[in-house]
């Protein structure tokens, strides 16, 4: 498949949905498609009309993870190629997820194993359907997971839980995901997308620069100590005080009126 289809995009509503469309390879993360979704992520990020991505994939796969055949000739090639472009590639990738300042909705539609799962670990938000399954199963072919997972993982559900799944390649229910803590929800597979839209249209509401404060406040803070984690926080709040929002929003509070936020 073209590099080019490899990643769908559309826009409705201010939401982009980004859709994995590798089907035939259950959406396996390639070269390709890691660049063609970074460059989507870039023109997203330039719309200023645009506040919100949905994340999923066609068929029955979210992503099987990385594409093995894709890459295993960088891993015959040695370390500097494998690091280069496989594992920096892939932390690359699932960094730009986690540290993007517009929301990012995994709507996990079906298995999210590997590099698909990291890349579910850093999306800010995730929904699943209920016959979605996740799992790390690099251990079975000679490998830790290399595109974030042993760190976001255990920072998600723990470490002793994250070590289980990592050590094992077991895989889990969409409903073992959300008591874990790795999801927010499970519902039908039928209303996967109308919840993901639901979710998204609630936080189009909220004013655009208190939603990235508060990405960047988690985000950042959430590897630091509690005092450092702070800062961070009393930064972010300092940029939102000069805003025509917040002070929209403390009036129509005072007021007992609805606010109207303008994102300035």
């Amino acid at each position: 498949m073209a590099a080019e289809q490899s990643v769908l995009m559309s826009v409705d509503d201010s939401i982009a949905t980004l859709t994995l469309n590798r089907p035939e390879k259950l959406n396996a993360l390639n070269y390709d498609l890691i660049d063609t979704f970074q460059q989507h992520l870039d023109a997203i990020e330039r719309d200023d009309s645009i506040r919100i991505v949905i994340l999923t994939g066609t068929g029955k796969a979210f992503s099987a993870g990385a594409d093995i055949a894709g890459f295993s000739s960088s891993v015959k090639a040695g370390v500097t190629i494998a690091m280069r472009e496989f594992v920096g590639r892939g932390q690359a990738f699932t960094k730009r997820v986690e540290n993007f300042p517009k929301p990012i909705i995994a709507a996990v539609n079906g298995l999210a194993f590997g590099g698909g799962c990291e890349v579910v670990e850093a999306c800010p938000l995730a929904i699943s359907s209920n016959v979605a399954r996740f799992a790390k199963p690099e251990i079975n072919l000679g490998f830790p997971p290399p595109f974030g997972g042993t760190q976001r993982l255990p920072r998600h559900i723990g470490r002793k839980r994250a070590l289980q799944l990592i050590l094992t390649g077991d895989s889990i229910s969409a409903e073992e995901a959300a008591r874990i803590g790795l999801v927010n929800e499970v519902v039908p597979a039928s209303e996967l997308m109308t919840r993901a839209r639901e979710l998204a249209a609630r936080i189009i509401e909220k004013p655009p620069a208190a939603v990235r404060a508060s990405l960047a406040s988690v985000t950042r803070g959430i590897n630091l100590s509690i005092d450092e984690g702070l800062a961070v926080e009393a930064n972010q709040f300092a940029q939102m005080v000069p805003t025509h929002d917040i002070r929209e929003g403390i009036n129509a509070f005072l007021e007992r009126r609805p606010a109207h936020f303008n994102g300035q």
